[in-house]
């Protein structure tokens, strides 16, 4: 028999076959194994019991976490925040007040890159037109591209985030 962790909730054998291992909580989660294992280091997930054996088992509350885990991913909530909100409620608070708070900045920041995608739109619309009574245009490899000059802000950002990743 191998040597558990201090503080690890060990369980008979009895009463893990009653439990869920990891490989049941995973077929009917729908989540895999290792991003269980990644959710229980990153204290989304309580620790499991374990059996003498040392599997990891778990309750039927697990199953309610981790459908929790899904929809707040689905809402938009990083890892991190719902770790957050999750330590939150285990400490006896209400993180709804907070809830709120991420999801009205989530929308400020929809509304602006919305706002900048309709911006972009429009140019590439206006863009387009202008090279449908071109046709072709000489150029190094196309002339039309070369000729542009769309100045999409939400472009460049981007391209300074490439460049500032490659170093240059």
């Amino acid at each position: 028999m191998r040597e558990l962790k201090r503080g690890m909730r060990v369980v008979d054998e009895a009463e893990g076959r009653r439990m869920l291992k990891i490989g049941d909580v995973s077929k009917r989660s729908g989540i895999g194994i290792e991003a269980l294992r990644f959710y229980e280091k990153s204290g989304l997930l309580d620790k499991p019991s374990r059996t003498y054996s040392g599997y990891r088992v778990y309750g039927e509350e697990v199953l309610e976490r981790l459908a929790f885990i899904k929809r707040a991913q689905a809402l938009g909530f990083s890892l991190e925040e719902i770790r957050q909100i999750v330590d939150d409620a285990r400490k006896g608070r209400s993180p709804c007040d907070e809830v709120r708070e991420i999801v009205r900045q989530r929308m400020e920041e929809l509304d602006e890159r919305l706002r900048e995608l309709q911006k972009y739109r429009k140019e590439l619309k206006a863009t387009l037109e202008e090279w449908d009574k071109v046709g072709r245009a000489p150029g190094h490899i196309c002339g039309l591209i070369e000729g542009s000059d769309v100045g999409h802000a939400a472009h460049h950002k981007t391209e300074g985030l490439k460049r500032g990743k490659r170093g240059a």
